[in-house]
């Protein structure tokens, strides 16, 4: 798949000037944050953009993508030829009145496609005499030449803390945190992940407002943002744009943990440093970890029989190679190194970050493994990518890749077993599923050492 990308990010997250094509891409394009919408309970978005680019959007970041499915039921003008001559704007007025007509929603999100970016469509105006009327619903500038899903995903949400969420003084709520993570359905876990953090966020004593998915309790969380005691964004550096605006509207703190947290040393330490940051009940939530660390420990104790027991009998692996976007990548990767004792092989990140923070991310990665440690690569173009990893030496080891289904030619010709964990990802059917916390790491396990057995069977 040949896509025409912009090479870097600037510091606000809007693609720079160069142009360039890049091969086998893993992302969408800006208006691919309707599946950020679409996973908020009870909003629905309405695009206003070319036809078939909303369906192509979804389809690409959800059906090819772990068949995750979705409720895709998206109202869009489909601008032609017409519209780009004499602009849209009577067309999406036109497609707002009908859409309050025959859907029901908690909140509307109105994103304007390329069409009416080049054009000029005035996407704004036209919004904002609904929300006169007290309509919710909210407009975000979402060209796809603007940059991708992941920075479109951002714009989405400051359009909706902008002009949805109340501006009036609220009573502050102790113990109530926001959660700024995963990207919805660019990751294919992100169902079951943001689940599991809710859940062991709660262990320790919080209320969680985790505003994306089924655990959501949908735009009611979003009303309640500014309530919050302090943000948690836990990501390399996806949110953090959203964490310090609402430092600037409202004084919260924020958390900023760059590591998503998998497996129970790792788990235990990250809610530990949140109980210090919020200043929970401390006992209270030593007896939650406790717990977790006893029932997680007790799996990988009967896991321990089976790697002991099976060295000569199965291939296992002895380094990892990761490729994928930067918040799984480091988040596996520490895994890997850090409890499961895998050498660090190459670790590409795809999605290109903006280089503001690509720094802060290398050094998470410089102090893996008790400072044994890695560099990221950050690189786009699939073909590259397989270079970079073509040309590692991996004499004397047994690789293991996670990566997606791009890498499945890549992973037989170095003779490595391939687990799929980022986009595209067409091997995999993921609802429920997680890979982080303590029940995710076991997950996982699970899926890695299956993978590794039966390639072993097979070779």
């Amino acid at each position: 798949m040949l896509s025409p990308v912009t090479d870097n990010l600037d510091a606000s997250g809007a693609f720079c000037s160069s142009l360039g094509a890049i091969e086998q891409v893993r992302y969408g394009c800006s208006l691919g944050a309707l599946a950020s919408v679409i996973a908020i309970p009870g909003a629905v978005p309405i695009t206003h953009c070319g036809p078939g680019c909303a369906t192509k959007q979804f389809h690409a970041l959800s059906g090819i993508n772990a068949y995750q499915g979705g409720e895709f039921h998206v109202p869009s003008s489909n601008l032609g030829n017409q519209e780009v001559i004499f602009g849209g704007a009577d067309r999406l007025d036109e497609l707002i009145r009908s859409t309050l007509k025959v859907m029901q929603a908690d909140l509307f999100v109105v994103q304007s496609g390329c069409i009416p970016g080049l054009v000029g469509d005035d996407v704004g105006s036209v919004v904002r005499s609904y929300q006169k009327q007290g309509v919710p619903i909210v407009f975000a500038e979402t060209s796809g030449y603007r940059g991708n899903n992941f920075t479109g995903h951002e714009t989405v949400i400051r359009a909706i803390i902008d002009q949805f969420v109340d501006t009036n003084d609220a009573p502050l709520q102790h113990g109530l945190v926001n959660v700024w993570s995963l990207l919805p359905y660019q990751n294919p876990f992100w169902r079951g992940d943001l689940t599991e953090i809710r859940r062991i966020l709660e262990g320790i004593g919080l209320q969680v407002n985790i505003l994306f998915g089924p655990s959501s309790a949908g735009v009611e969380e979003w009303r309640a943002i500014q309530r919050a005691q302090f943000n948690l964004v836990l990501s390399p550096w996806l949110g953090l744009a959203t964490a310090a605006h609402l430092e600037d509207l409202y004084g919260q703190p924020f958390l900023h943990v760059p590591t998503i947290p998998i497996g129970a040393k790792a788990t235990s330490a990250f809610l530990r440093q949140v109980v210090d940051f919020a200043g929970l009940d401390r006992a209270r939530a030593e007896v939650f970890i406790a717990q977790e660390e006893k029932e997680h420990y007790v799996y990988l104790r009967d896991f321990a029989s089976f790697y002991a027991g099976c060295t000569s009998q199965y291939r296992l692996p002895s380094t990892a190679i990761v490729v994928s976007e930067s918040a799984y990548n480091l988040a596996v990767a520490s895994f890997l190194v850090e409890q499961l004792g895998l050498n660090p092989g190459p670790m590409v990140i795809s999605e290109n970050p903006p280089a503001d923070f690509r720094e802060t991310i290398q050094k998470q990665y410089r102090a893996l493994a008790d400072n044994t440690g890695a560099e990221a690569l950050f690189e786009q173009d699939g073909h590259r990518i397989h270079e970079l990893i073509r040309q590692a030496d991996f004499t004397g080891e047994l690789p293991i890749v996670f990566g997606s289904t791009w890498e499945a030619a890549l992973a037989d010709k170095i003779g490595a077993p391939l687990v799929e964990i980022g986009y595209p990802c067409t091997d995999e059917v993921v609802l429920s599923r997680a890979y982080v916390g303590y029940r995710g790491a076991l997950a996982l396990i699970e899926r890695t050492y299956t993978t590794v057995v039966r390639a072993s069977t097979m070779g």
